[in-house]
């Protein structure tokens, strides 16, 4: 029984540590600079990962840039992320990003998530909501590059298209959904 004590107490340890590194970054918020520097990087990251990403991004009338949101979880999760606005390569507003959920989950995963508003009158709702929901307040179609595909020969109906990446580059087969997008006051 002292045995079985001890392994539930070092597995609690190991969660509590878990969640302190993951989630330390989050607890100070990002001043703009620092958020922009970031937002710039994953724009070129973005630009030099995907063929003719480039020439898309400059058809968008709005992007929006999450350069680090870290997901983690022990059986119930959460993820966070701050990010920028920009309008024609300039920042206009800053955001940040949350989202719960619950289900097998074990460990943390930071990831870069792009939206962009091809759309004017999508921009303008997303700009004057008050907290906005993927998949409630607006549609995001998430695109999935092959090897080789160039972005420009996809057919583009959706007001705004997301892309996530990861350490390893585009991700595929996830989700935004449920994810609450709130301006910020910086």
């Amino acid at each position: 029984m002292i045995l079985y004590s001890r392994s539930i107490n070092s597995l609690r340890i190991i969660i509590f540590t878990l969640f302190s590194v993951a989630f330390t970054g989050i607890t100070t918020a990002a001043s703009k600079e620092e958020i922009d520097i970031e937002v710039a990087d994953s724009l070129e990251k973005f630009q030099q990962e995907v063929t003719g990403g480039k020439k898309f991004l400059e058809k968008a009338e709005g992007i929006l840039v999450f350069p680090d949101v870290v997901k983690a979880g022990f059986g119930i999760g959460g993820e966070y992320g701050e990010g920028a606005l920009l309008i024609k390569g300039k920042t206009v507003d800053y955001y940040n990003t949350a989202a719960a959920s619950i289900g097998f989950q074990l460990g943390a995963q930071f990831k870069t998530v792009i939206l962009v508003f091809l759309k004017k009158d999508a921009l303008d709702k997303f700009r004057n909501s008050n907290g906005w929901e993927v998949g409630i307040d607006g549609s995001v179609a998430l695109i999935e590059l092959g090897v080789g595909k160039d972005i420009n020969t996809i057919n583009m109906a959706d007001p705004i298209v997301g892309f996530v990446f990861s350490n390893k580059g585009l991700m595929y087969n996830l989700t935004l959904e449920g994810s609450k997008i709130t301006k910020l006051n910086k």
